[in-house]
């Protein structure tokens, strides 16, 4: 080999890893991530690990304590919960995040899909093992009776009036304290928190669908929501072999990978 093609061959292999460290060198820097954890959960339960990955890849993550966790459980209604998740987002922006991504798992998934059915501006959503679906049969046949129940609070007055009612969380039943109007605004069939219906008014916005094989909702398919929100050309629906409880952990690679395709 001459000098001449010497030359070229190594100003070509430099070239080349020069395009591969810059495919893999960009972070989440300017990335803002509000991290919704799902019901009965906490910030620094499921998600932790999540979050704690994105922070590595430079992006900006808020992980609010939201009205359907351990410690709040349903003190405020699914439209109130979208107003706190306003505050993160402004949180964010004040912080100088200029890609505002709403993620989430569970219930906090349901309510990522339904903030942005919600509102405008988004870059990204993000649902991880989507659960609390007011609509599927299991949820109707455990709530029905308490729903007629609390819709008679209402119309006498009382629906501001705590009482116990029940819920259901990946089969298991247990009993809630709540008021009648935020227990409605949670689990009738026809309220707020459909996640069909929230999926339908979504936007143009990329939307990643995280589901492991051994969660229920992977039997609902593509069709039950995501379907309906991928209007976007980089939606992506992502099937991993995980659990509902371990999604979160076992896609942060996938999710960040997502993220900067984007």
């Amino acid at each position: 080999m001459t000098m001449a093609l010497r030359l070229f061959a190594l100003l070509a292999l430099f070239a080349a890893s020069a395009t591969d460290v810059r495919a893999q060198a960009p972070s989440l820097k300017g990335f803002g991530i509000v991290l919704l954890h799902g019901k009965g959960g906490s910030p620094t339960s499921m998600i932790e690990g999540l979050a704690e990955s994105l922070r590595k890849e430079d992006a900006l993550v808020e992980a609010p304590e939201l009205p359907w966790s351990r410690r709040r459980m349903y003190d405020a209604t699914y439209d109130q919960a979208m107003a706190e998740v306003d505050l993160a987002v402004q949180k964010l922006k004040w912080a100088g995040a200029t890609r505002i991504v709403i993620a989430g798992h569970s219930l906090g998934a349901n309510a990522a899909i339904g903030y942005a059915a919600r509102r405008e501006g988004l870059f990204a959503v993000i649902a991880l093992a989507p659960g609390h679906l007011p609509e599927a049969w299991a949820l109707r046949l455990r709530t029905k009776s308490a729903l007629t129940r609390a819709r008679k609070l209402v119309a006498v007055g009382k629906g501001d009036v705590p009482g116990s009612f029940p819920d259901l969380a990946q089969g298991i039943p247990f009993v809630v304290t709540a008021t009648p109007l935020v227990y409605l605004s949670m689990f009738d069939p026809e309220g707020p928190a459909v996640i069909p219906r929230n999926a339908a008014a979504m936007g143009e916005v990329p939307f990643l669908w995280v589901v492991g094989v051994a969660d229920p909702i992977f039997f609902h398919g593509r069709d039950y929501a995501f379907d309906l929100a991928a209007k976007h050309p980089k939606s992506k629906y992502l099937v991993i072999p995980g659990l509902h409880l371990t999604t979160p952990f076992q896609a942060r690679g996938a999710i960040i990978d997502w993220l900067k395709s984007l």
